[in-house]
């Protein structure tokens, strides 16, 4: 066959396939789309995410082990200061119970990292990291916490630690007690009160009285 009939019949059996495949759909009937109203909606979410939320917040995934040594180490990245609440206040537990069942590709390595932690414990101090006092506590963290004055051998907590640390501070901040942490108002409208006095006198201006 030459190149220019080879052409050809490439030619049409790519436009054959696209009348057939067009005549193939035109003969699946379409399911209507209902079109969603505002009033599917609650605080930003539809009544189908509401539910998938529902129902994700009443599985449970980790342990009570799990879910208390998650406690102590989110009272130690972010502790009550005597003004605001901590961590355990904004219930940073709760929320990192839901978001790895939310987002499960964070499950294996909190699992698998809280296993590591009490395995660590075991060796140096004979017990599990929640039952440790809190001086052993914070030696055990000094070796994860600081990636860069970490042991390599240390490179599984460093990578958990750091998951720990990132995960509580999403959860703490994006609750009131965080919100009012940081001293966040949210938008308000502006109020123009003119030019500051300083910066008038710097220019060698003024209002008129």
């Amino acid at each position: 066959m030459k190149r220019r009939d080879t052409l050809k019949a490439i030619s049409l059996g790519t436009i054959t396939a696209t009348v057939v495949g067009t005549e193939a759909k035109a003969d699946v009937p379409k399911k209507p789309v209902a079109p969603l109203s505002l009033s599917d909606f609650k605080n930003g979410k539809s009544a189908a995410e509401r539910a998938r939320d529902a129902k994700t917040a009443a599985e449970t995934f980790f342990t009570a082990h799990e879910k208390q040594t998650i406690g102590v180490l989110a009272n130690y990245i972010i502790p009550a200061d005597g003004q605001h609440g901590g961590a355990l206040e904004a219930k940073v537990p709760d929320f990192i119970e839901f978001i790895v069942k939310d987002m499960p590709q964070h499950q294996t390595p909190m699992r698998g990292g809280l296993s590591w932690l009490d395995t660590q414990c075991l060796k140096q101090f004979g017990k599990k990291f929640v039952t440790c006092t809190k001086s052993e506590q914070t030696k055990m963290l000094d070796q994860i916490a600081y990636p860069e004055q970490a042991k390599p051998e240390m490179s599984q907590g460093v990578s958990f630690f750091n998951l720990m640390r990132n995960l509580t501070a999403t959860g703490y901040f994006t609750t009131q007690i965080g919100f009012n942490y940081l001293g966040y108002v949210g938008n308000r409208p502006n109020a123009w009160e003119g030019v500051p006095a300083d910066v008038l006198k710097q220019y060698g201006l003024s209002y008129d009285s």
